[in-house]
Order: C-alpha cells, then structure tokens, then sequence
C-alpha cells in the first residue's frame, strides 16, 4: 500500500505583528502577501502556503 506523508506547515516566531510572507522557495515560492497578526491571538496562517506566524510575545501559547 503506498503512503504518502505530508509535512506540518511550518511555525516561525516573528517579533512584528505585520509580516510577510513569500514561500521562501524562491522561484517556487508563492506571490508575496502581507499578513497581520492579530493582538487577540497572536497568531496568523498564510493562506497560499499555511506557514503559522506566531509573535514572541505568544510562543508560550502556541
């Protein structure tokens, strides 16, 4: 039976509540977006690539 495995997206620690993101695979990567990080939260997910920022000052939550 083949199986095929997924990678979990990416979680990067970020110290701006505005970020952007491209990919970071270069020519493979995705048009670059601009994402805010809510307060409330302190978390945002891209949508194109699902890489999860999370501000220093929620890395306990996250």
């Amino acid at each position: 039976m083949f199986s095929m495995t997924i990678e979990a997206p990416e979680t990067k620690i970020v110290t701006s509540y505005r970020i952007a993101c491209d990919g970071g695979e270069g020519a493979l990567g995705h048009p670059r977006v601009w994402l805010q990080i809510p307060h409330e939260t302190g978390f945002v997910e891209c949508p194109y690539c699902d890489a999860k920022y999370v501000h220093t000052d929620f890395e306990s939550k996250a």
